[in-house]
């Protein structure tokens, strides 16, 4: 229950933070824009005098003035909000709601951009996506007879499945290079010429920037000319 109003409430921030950035950076403008302006307007015509005689003049002294603040309910309404939103936007009517809404922002020049900016600033930040490798992998590489340590992603989908030439299914594999492993290749690898590993993901990660100092066992591997050798 806990991880799914923890998903909902991600998701929600996905949807609510790129609105609201949106929203507040044009009302700061607007604002700015009003604050150079408004001076030069005689003061009994700005929006708030003519809405107050409008309403006979009422008074912050008044005894019919109510003032209410009641601090933190404006966090715990602002967290049910988001969740409702979340659930919402992860169903079909909410996806497709929000798509109609993009594609109206998208005709609008400024707003679009503010948009765009926001959308992936949240989805960076709020977003759960998988970003971790499945499995660590061997494969033959860059010629037969010579192995490196990869990375399992996911199966390859769309025009790179399809319109590779195989009897297998095609893997993702990240060949990392050493001993940096944020830089490698991106290789689309038949399952066939993928020989899985055993040992965990950070294990190989471990082999791969020790340049093969570290291996993930605890038992020393000793070489079988060692086991002859003469003591010194």
């Amino acid at each position: 229950m806990i991880s799914g109003l923890r998903n909902n409430f991600l998701a929600g921030l996905v949807v609510i933070a790129p609105i609201g950035l949106t929203a507040w950076l044009i009302w700061t403008v607007v604002g700015w824009v009003d604050g150079f302006v408004w001076p030069f307007v005689p003061g009994s015509y700005h929006p708030e005098a003519l809405i107050n005689r409008w309403f006979g003049d009422p008074s912050p002294l008044s005894p019919d003035h109510i003032t209410i603040n009641v601090r933190g309910l404006g966090v715990v309404l602002f967290f049910i909000v988001t969740i409702i939103t979340g659930w919402i936007a992860k169903g079909l009517i909410g996806r497709s709601f929000i798509s109609w809404g993009e594609g109206l922002v998208s005709r609008m020049p400024v707003v679009r951009s503010i948009y765009n900016g926001a959308k992936q600033l949240a989805e960076t930040v709020f977003a759960q996506t998988e970003t971790s490798f499945d499995r660590a992998c061997m494969i033959e590489y860059p010629r037969k007879g010579i192995w490196a340590v990869g990375f399992i992603s996911i199966k390859a989908k769309g025009e790179i499945a399809t319109k590779v030439e195989s009897e297998d299914r095609i893997m993702t594999v990240f060949l990392p290079t050493t001993p940096n492993p944020t830089s490698g290749f991106l290789l689309f690898v038949p399952e066939s010429d993928i020989t899985y590993l055993d040992m965990t993901v950070e294990d190989a990660a471990k082999l791969v920037i020790s340049a093969g100092l570290v291996y993930p066992n605890d038992k020393k591997v000793i070489p079988s000319d060692a086991k002859t050798a003469p003591k010194p």
